[in-house]
């Protein structure tokens, strides 16, 4: 929308309006800040809500993997076999063999319930979501036959353990006695303590070689209870994984990381798409602030507009004027939003801890939020369409009170003049 040189000089001096129209530049003013916390808003949460679903998706499959190839009764005897025909099947990465069985931990009275996951220890090694993350001792002097684990760092926290302290490790299912079932109790010593980022995980998981977690829970050499498998494409891994789930049936089920986190992962799209639409709604009600103080600056100004249509101003002229003040209060409070969002997610975190001890709250606990500290991620494309859709809403509120402008009588508005 190109502007003469007149237009522009109203339309700049009609964005500031007179000492009689303080009223209408404070709506204005409102108008812009409203637009401005509508985007901001908007900025934060779409980018927060992004960074949560991204850092838990990869934490998540970084321990279990895309897929996991269950065997029926907990056991998965020919795994071998089965693993050698997922690492054939194009698309899958990796297949890993793994033992994961719920039990109980104990430390001079202390006791916590735990998940036990037996891993080769080359697996072991080579995985970064716990490789990466370990915060105290050595993955290394963890091997079978050592009687060493590493455990989470909350675990660790609950139980009161660092590296080189014991926890006793309860089997239930244990030896057959004349007196009964004996549970199994076996003492491990802490080779290093991990912290993946999510509490649940953090707080639970307990790893240690295969060969140490067969021999604890009485299992045979050459079975474990299931296969963690990866892929080139965790979207399409259903499509990928269809020839391997025909191979194995009658022998395993395969569940995807979308059937075994279906409801968390569905509960952060709904979540999404709610803020989003209650961002739009704080967006469109800047709108009708902007569309209202136009209103009363037509109103203000009918003397000066009948003036203009009579020195030759056309309609069109009008139009563009009030429209361009609209538009402007719209893109200023976008720009500044959106810069003010970026600024704000940079600082996310200290933001977050300094109104945590103002109100003396936990706005962000571990154990609710999965998560030890909040993320972010803005995506470009979202970002765009928030930008887009205010300006849009700005553009769309200016267009009754331009017309409006344009409408005005110069002929009964100077009658009496």
């Amino acid at each position: 929308m190109l502007l003469s040189r007149y237009e522009r000089m109203i339309a700049g001096r009609y964005l500031l309006p007179g000492k009689g129209e303080r009223f209408i530049a404070v709506v204005a003013a409102f108008s812009l800040g409203a637009v401005m916390l509508g985007v901001w808003a908007l900025v934060i949460v779409m980018s927060v809500m992004n960074g949560f679903r991204a850092e838990l998706f990869d934490k998540i499959v970084g321990l279990n993997g895309h897929a996991m190839v269950q065997g029926y009764n907990g056991q998965l005897r020919d795994w071998r076999n089965i693993a050698a025909q997922a690492k054939a099947t194009p698309g899958v990465t990796s297949a890993i063999p793994l033992i994961d069985q719920p039990l109980m931990s104990t430390v001079n009275g202390r006791v916590e319930f735990i998940l036990l996951r037996g891993m080769q220890v080359d697996d072991l090694r080579k995985n970064k979501a716990i490789a990466d993350n370990v915060i105290v001792g050595n993955l290394a002097s963890i091997t079978p036959g050592s009687n060493r684990v590493a455990i989470g760092s909350r675990l660790a926290e609950s139980l009161g353990v660092q590296v080189g302290d014991q926890i006793t490790i309860w089997n239930p299912a244990g030896q057959s006695t004349p007196f009964g079932t004996m549970p199994r109790m076996v003492a491990y010593t802490v080779g290093a303590i991990f912290e993946v980022g999510v509490y649940d995980y953090d707080k639970s998981y307990v790893l240690m070689p295969m060969e140490d977690a067969q021999t604890l829970l009485l299992l045979p050499s050459d079975t474990v209870m299931m296969i963690e498998v990866k892929t080139d494409n965790p979207d399409k891994v259903g499509d990928i994984l269809r020839p391997l789930a025909a191979k194995v049936q009658g022998r395993a089920v395969i569940n995807d990381w979308r059937q075994m986190n279906s409801e968390l992962f569905e509960a952060l799209a709904v979540e999404k798409v709610v803020m989003f639409v209650i961002g739009c709604i704080i967006i469109l009600v800047a709108a009708f602030n902007i569309a209202s103080s136009l209103i009363m600056l037509v109103r203000a100004k009918t003397r000066d507009i009948a003036i203009l249509r009579t020195m030759g101003a056309t309609r069109g002229s009008l139009v563009r004027i009030f429209m361009t003040v609209g538009t402007t209060i719209g893109v200023l409070g976008t720009a500044v939003g959106t810069l003010l969002g970026f600024a704000t997610l940079a600082v996310r975190q200290q933001v977050l801890n300094v109104v945590g001890r103002i109100t003396g709250q936990n706005l962000w606990d571990p154990s609710i939020r999965f998560l030890t500290e909040l993320p972010s991620k803005p995506n470009p494309i979202e970002i765009a369409a928030i930008v887009v859709v205010a300006l849009l809403l700005t553009f769309v509120a200016t267009l009754y009170p331009a017309f409006k402008a344009a409408g005005t009588d110069p002929v009964q508005v100077l009658r009496y003049e």
